[in-house]
């Protein structure tokens, strides 16, 4: 009894789970041209934050949409590719290229010139990948019918999935893909905010800016008539530091759009631009040369500023940033190129961030005058932060050089090249912490502070950690930096050709070696068969080689020591992979009795199989299985927490020895 309510608990939360996606909606409509030209018209309608992939994404990434003529031969011909409307380009750190994808909507024309005059109509398949934090591989068929010239889609067969689906979920959950995506996108502004508002301190502590501090108290505290108005004044200075900055922001955002800075950030001159521009800001603070604004600039602002009043106050805030400009200019470049990776509102928040923590001293200290006896004195501490904001200019710039290489494929700056310069990059700044190197701008320095020690350490340690990358480690803690794991001279490590640490000894019958050096079956009944033979459940694993949260998965989940050992020892792997392109035999092809398509392809039959099954179409989406096919807990889909992955795998292995 208590194995029967088990089991119904699992089948009613695994409904709760399982959804056939349908997420891109679509009209057609055809147009005659002439006797023997027809141009047919293909509306995409993209719902919340899905997007889907453009004909003419790079090789190497994710998967294309692709046009499919059924009844072509002899019967029509194709004038060219489908001209489509704007995608939206971005680079993808998981595949190495760019991504060319469709958000909201998409729109595609395609001409068709007619070679058979009997031909009753044009039969029209379209092929693509709709992701978000999953992949969907969808099919939809087209039938346009050149007797009426009209258009009609025959009754589609994902809506006739989504519709078996509902009606074997009513009670299912809404799916919570969008809230997720929020999630991700509000957590992207905040470390954006965070790395700015980090960065306007840095700023603050520059030889520009932090002498400006009690000058500019001391001028509030003093010209007031009373404390209240020199609190008031300094608030307003403050105020006027964070208008001036995010008006910056506002002004890069409005002149290159919000979108547009998305795509120039991914364009391969603008990367080489950008790298360019960084390393002339790195060898501004490591003291090769000063960044400045005309004087005269300075000069008129400063005779406004004698004005009085707001206005004048307003005036004296837009001094400070013309006359630190040699310090904060090459951290406001950099911050606004970083933010343009983003989009959005990005330029607007990063600008926000910085000029919220240069202008808070300003207006704390003249609220507590009192401070300014506790503030450290001026020194050459502060050209040691200048430099040190140098070295971390120079091994940023260093990735954008690399994104350029791997849009180009190159592979000039591959992950060894560029952990080699970061560690050199990185051991010439603890050198110079450690008081061994002068730069031009530096104090002759007989001794070091203890705080100074601790940032000299901080940096060794970092050195060391990077060097085993050399050899292969993934090095997690800056993954998105360094170029992937496979954009490599050594894919798998130096000296080790296949890579992973298999316990098999042989490779079964139907199974290769996979991510991570697992063992991995690619076909559900040899894998089953061999999970019987060796008495251990099975992870079932709907996957797809374009499918980005897949690799992330198998790329930071699956290589951590606990999952590993567990993918290794405890279970059998099953990979099924949805957008296998290999033809079945003519002899195991089918039309599908979930959806009425014909499965042609092996990840026709995969992706089938997955509906019918388990009423999902989305990857990745994980089950653990007993030997007989029953899930032992609810199936997952992508899960970037390893502990709650691990403790999900832990269960179903638990259920399976009970």
């Amino acid at each position: 009894m208590r194995n029967l309510l088990t089991a119904l608990v699992l089948f009613v939360t695994s409904l709760g789970f399982s959804q056939v996606q349908d997420p891109v909606k679509w009209k057609t409509s055809i147009e005659k041209i002439s006797d023997t030209e027809y141009q047919l018209k293909f509306d995409a309608t993209i719902e919340g934050e899905w997007h889907m992939y453009s004909q003419f994404t790079p090789e190497g990434g994710p998967l294309p949409l692709e046009f499919l003529y059924n009844n072509a031969q002899g019967n029509y011909e194709p004038q060219g590719k489908a001209k489509e409307s704007e995608y939206t380009k971005k680079f993808n750190d998981i595949f190495g290229v760019d991504e060319y994808y469709f958000a909201k909507e998409a729109h595609f024309t395609h001409n068709i010139k007619i070679t058979n005059p009997d031909v009753k109509n044009i039969q029209i398949e379209l092929s693509y990948q709709a992701c978000i934090e999953m992949c969907i591989q969808q099919n939809k068929f087209f039938v346009f019918d050149l007797a009426t010239v009209s258009s009609k889609e025959v009754q589609n067969f994902e809506d006739l999935a989504a519709t078996t689906a509902s009606n074997d979920t009513a009670k299912a959950k809404p799916a919570a893909e969008n809230p997720s995506t929020d999630k991700s996108e509000k957590k992207g502004l905040w470390s954006i905010f965070i790395i700015a508002f980090f960065s306007g301190f840095a700023a603050l502590l520059t030889p520009c800016v932090f002498p400006m501090i009690p000058m500019t108290v001391s001028f509030f505290t003093k010209q007031s008539k009373s404390r209240a108005k020199g609190i008031k004044n300094a608030i307003i200075y403050g105020l006027s530091i964070i208008i001036i900055y995010v008006l910056l922001g506002l002004i890069v955002t409005k002149i290159f759009g919000a979108d547009a800075l998305n795509a120039l950030s991914t364009n391969v001159w603008f990367n080489v631009i950008f790298f360019t521009l960084l390393v002339v800001f790195a060898s501004s603070f490591l003291g090769a040369f000063e960044i400045m604004l005309p004087n005269s600039w300075a000069n008129k602002v400063d005779r406004q500023a004698d004005r009085g009043g707001m206005i004048g106050i307003f005036f004296m805030a837009l001094a400070l940033a013309i006359v630190s400009f040699s310090c904060t200019g090459p951290i406001v470049g950099t911050l606004l190129v970083e933010a343009a990776s983003k989009g959005g509102t990005a330029p607007l928040i990063g600008m926000f961030g910085f000029s919220l923590a240069l202008a808070l001293p300003f207006m704390l200290f003249a609220m507590f005058p009192g401070w300014l006896n506790s503030m450290p004195r001026s020194g050459g501490w502060m050209n040691t932060v200048k430099v040190s904001l140098g070295f971390l200019e120079l091994a940023l710039a260093l990735k954008f050089l690399s994104n350029a290489d791997l849009v180009l494929q190159k592979h000039w700056i591959e992950r060894e090249v560029f952990l080699a310069i970061w560690i050199a990059i990185f051991a010439a700044w603890a050198i110079y912490l450690f008081g061994k190197i002068q730069l031009p701008h530096d104090s002759k320095l007989d001794k070091i502070s203890v705080g100074r020690l601790f940032m000299a350490l901080l940096v060794s340690t970092f050195t060391i950690y990077l060097v085993p990358g050399l050899w292969g480690a993934p090095l997690k803690l800056i993954s998105g930096f360094p170029p992937p794991m496979t954009y490599s001279e050594s894919p798998y490590g130096v000296g080790n050709s296949k890579g992973g640490t298999s316990s098999l000894s042989e490779i079964p019958d139907g199974a290769k070696e996979g991510p991570q050096g697992i063992i991995t079956f690619t076909d559900y009944d040899k894998g089953m068969a061999y999970a019987k033979e060796v008495n251990k459940p099975v992870l079932l694993d709907f996957t797809g080689h374009a499918c980005v949260n897949c690799r992330k998965m198998e790329e930071n989940v699956w290589s951590e020591t606990n999952v590993l050992n567990i993918l290794n020892n405890d279970v059998v792997l099953i990979s099924l992979y949805v957008d296998e392109k290999k033809e079945l035999p003519e002899a195991e092809q089918y039309v599908s009795k979930t959806t009425g398509k014909k499965i042609k392809t092996v990840g026709n039959k995969w992706s089938d199989f997955q509906i019918e099954k388990y009423q999902a179409n989305a990857q990745p989406y994980y089950i653990v299985l007993d030997n007989e096919g029953n899930s032992l807990n609810t199936p997952v889909g992508y899960t970037p927490e390893v502990s709650e992955y691990e403790n999900w795998l832990k269960e179903g292995v638990t259920n399976y020895s009970k």
